[in-house]
């Protein structure tokens, strides 16, 4: 049993499962990187598939055996990217868009003038207007790195901070684990579960899979919420996204991050439509959203707000810097994690370079999910809301926790034949599709979507009937 999953069994507290009940196969380096993302990605998915099987238990008595691949876990590690779409030609090419490399091209680290190294994030056009209108420059990369060369990057990271842009300064881990931020997200678990009120148990309904029967709200984008959403969708819940119509959004992360959902559009300014997301979340069992720290709170959906509204509620809180700790009240990306938490700072060679992939997004997402699906199976037994915190600061330092490994300096990758086999094809409203499926693998209930991708806003605010299935025994 490697560490990385042994820390995640510790988070479920139980003897279960059988040592012959769970695989993981394979070792890293599969991406180019030092780190072993791969190895970490493929823990949390056995976990996951440790509490699903736990949940399966529940209704049939039986126990699921668990495999995972840790090369499929690392091409889950960027799902997006191996996306395919048809274009115009009837060819299949990359869904990721000109705009999104543009933005990947200045999103990275620029050295400063004190001999530093700074991170500023473009990733939406909101923040990338606040983090131009700090650096008074164009965004390109000549124009930002010339701006960011101007700056002491620790001045430059309190300037981004108070425009309530996103960006951070790039740290060592011997500077972050010394930093207070750091000690306080040290002394927590990977992924916290909460208990906030008391309820009666509630079993898990009928239905033929895991989850079915479990309504998810998923009031997250870009990129780990959704993931977490996605993956209770792999086993049969039923997921609703509710966004605004005037949220930003990046629509390559939407198209291969909402496989299995529904989406709603409603605007949390507007008091009636507040009344509407309040009906949904009465009949919620999951409520997951990746709001700044307090903004739920102010709107009356705060854990607590959503415990008294519906008891036995399992409410998920997904960030960057997570809900303690000096920075918590900071926005942050993928990239802001893995530069504040030294990952950044080791993955290069002589200079700051990010990672092949966006694993604090995905493992937060996993992780999140993963806590979700504890928490539900503690509902069960025992009654009870819940809330579940994962953060992609507290991901990046299990990353860093699982040590390094060596790798020949080259592109590394999955083969294409290795991609074929993992992806499928969805006809969707975006035309047809090519991405990766689902890549944790069980016994009794593989993980599967029951639906393609939707367009946002494309269903009504309500949860559809579901019938009164017999459990599959």
């Amino acid at each position: 049993m490697s560490n990385a999953f042994r820390e995640v069994l510790s988070v479920r507290n139980s003897d279960f499962p059988l040592p012959d009940q769970v695989t993981i196969l394979g070792a890293d380096p599969v991406l180019s990187t030092r780190f072993r993302i791969g190895e970490t990605c493929a823990a949390v998915l056995a976990g996951i598939g440790v509490a699903v099987s736990d949940i399966w238990a529940q209704r049939t008595g039986r126990r699921q055996n668990v495999s995972i691949n840790v090369r499929h876990a690392a091409a889950a590690l960027r799902s997006t990217g191996y996306a395919l779409r048809l274009d115009a030609d009837g060819a299949w090419g990359s869904i990721i868009s000109k705009g999104h490399v543009a933005m990947r091209q200045i999103t990275q680290p620029w050295p400063t003038k004190d001999g530093r190294w700074f991170l500023p994030h473009f990733g939406l056009p909101n923040l990338k207007a606040r983090v131009l209108d700090v650096l008074k420059c164009e965004p390109n990369p000549g124009s930002v790195a010339k701006a960011v060369e101007g700056w002491d990057a620790l001045e430059l990271e309190g300037a981004i901070d108070e425009a309530q842009a996103c960006g951070a300064m790039v740290r060592s881990r011997e500077e972050w684990t010394a930093h207070p931020h750091g000690q306080t997200l040290a002394a927590k678990p990977i992924v916290e579960i909460i208990k906030i009120g008391d309820s009666d148990p509630e079993p898990f309904p009928n239905g033929p899979r895991p989850l079915s029967g479990i309504n998810v709200l998923d009031l997250t984008r870009i990129l780990a919420g959704p993931i977490a959403a996605r993956t209770l969708a792999e086993h049969g819940a039923e997921v609703l996204m509710v966004t605004g119509a005037d949220v930003p959004q990046i629509a390559e992360h939407v198209i291969d991050t909402s496989h299995g959902k529904r989406s709603c559009y409603l605007n949390l300014k507007d008091e009636n439509e507040v009344t509407s997301l309040r009906a949904l979340v009465a009949d919620a069992d999951v409520f997951s959203q990746g709001y700044r720290p307090g903004v739920m709170e102010k709107l009356g959906f705060g854990p607590e707000d959503l415990a008294r509204v519906r008891p036995g509620i399992v409410c998920a809180s997904i960030s960057c810097f997570g809900a303690d700790g000096p920075l918590s009240h900071r926005a942050g990306w993928e990239q802001v994690a893995q530069t504040v938490t030294g990952i950044c700072h080791d993955s290069g060679q002589g200079q700051p370079m990010l990672l092949p992939a966006a694993a604090c997004d995905y493992t937060t997402g996993y992780l999140a999910a993963y806590g979700i699906l504890l928490a539900l199976a503690r509902r069960a037994t025992e009654g009870g809301s819940y809330h579940v915190r994962a953060s992609l600061c507290q991901s990046g330092m299990f990353i860093d926790r699982q040590g390094q490994v060596t790798f020949p300096g080259e592109n590394l990758d999955l083969t294409p034949d290795e991609l074929d086999v993992l992806r499928q094809q969805s006809d969707t409203a975006f035309g047809p599709l090519r991405h990766l499926g689902p890549v944790l693998a069980l016994s009794e209930t593989p993980p599967d979507w029951t639906r393609p991708a939707p367009v946002l806003g494309s269903d009504p605010p309500l949860w559809l009937e579901y019938p009164d299935s017999p459990t599959t025994e």
